[in-house]
């Protein structure tokens, strides 16, 4: 079965993209499966500066799910240029850079610096990182300041595709969408993590030195599917779903309501060999559901009259 997708002009051998965050830059996971087997790699998101993230304890398990609050560790745009691009393989496979800054300007320079690389085929724009506290949460909750960073990369973008990651921390993650749709996005990702905490009872204290972190795991995967349907239905640009997916099912479910693409996100942890498997058993799982092609099936959701 082909399953070939088209996001902007980019072309992916499958749908199966890896989410910012949970694959590192992809040379991690090169002992669990072929990088190239893999329709893109999203890495972590990058700064213009190397960021330490935010202190001990990052990371809490919840049920059916995980809160973390890294805050955005990277070792900064230079370095992934120099030491992480060129052993990845880029001309297999969709290298997709996870921008984050904490001004419209700063997105805009380093969206520059990106767009330069041959090895980069888009730009995914974090606006909506909820446990970093400068900045993340208020430029995706804001349609109009999502509208300023969105403007501030394509501007420097060239001719790479912009992505706009979403919140659904929102009222209305509708407006968010058209507010990016207008500004000059090429396609959406929805949903970045849900806001969340968690506490020790027993010690009184928060799980997260941050207190609060981002929510991630099947437990959001109803929010992120209800986003995606809304998103799909609001905008006329590709919508790439994530949030909660970890099998096979779950990634039909959001090319049912209208997904282009997914991400694989929390499931890396648990399989960190779990992306090279969907990317395999999405045909036979397309076919058990009774389509003859990946076209047939998007978007294919019947609704009650």
């Amino acid at each position: 079965m082909d399953l070939t997708t088209t996001i902007a002009g980019l072309r992916l051998k499958n749908p199966v993209l890896t989410a910012s965050g949970t694959f590192g830059f992809g040379l991690e996971f090169e002992d669990y499966g072929d990088l190239r087997e893999l329709g893109g790699i999203v890495v972590k998101g990058l700064s213009l500066k190397p960021r330490e993230g935010n202190p001990m304890p990052r990371l809490a398990e919840t049920p059916c799910g995980m809160l973390n609050a890294i805050g955005i560790q990277n070792p900064g745009v230079e370095c992934f240029l120099k030491e992480k691009l060129p052993r990845l393989p880029w001309r297999e496979t969709a290298i997709i850079a996870n921008l984050y800054a904490c001004g419209v300007e700063e997105f805009g320079e380093l969206a520059g610096v990106l767009s330069a690389e041959e090895g980069v085929a888009a730009l995914e724009v974090n606006v909506s990182c909820p446990n970093v506290k400068e900045g993340g949460a208020a430029f995706g909750q804001d349609p109009v300041q999502i509208g300023r960073v969105t403007e501030s990369v394509k501007r420097r973008a060239g001719s790479k595709p912009v992505i706009v990651k979403l919140s659904p921390n929102v009222t209305d993650i509708t407006a968010c969408a058209r507010a990016a749709e207008s500004a000059g996005a090429d396609a959406l990702s929805a949903v970045n993590t849900l806001l969340g905490m968690a506490v020790d009872a027993r010690t009184r204290r928060p799980r997260l030195a941050n207190v609060v972190g981002g929510l991630s795991g099947p437990a959001i995967k109803p929010v992120a599917l209800r986003c995606v349907f809304q998103c799909v239905r609001a905008v006329g640009i590709p919508v790439i779903g994530l949030g909660g997916i970890a099998s096979a099912d779950d990634a039909l479910e959001f090319l049912l309501v209208g997904a282009t693409a997914i991400q694989v996100g929390t499931a890396n942890f648990l399989r960190p060999d779990f992306a090279f498997g969907l990317a395999r058993e999405l045909p036979e799982a397309l076919a058990s559901a009774g389509a003859s092609n990946l076209s047939e099936y998007r978007g294919g959701l019947i609704l009650p009259d």
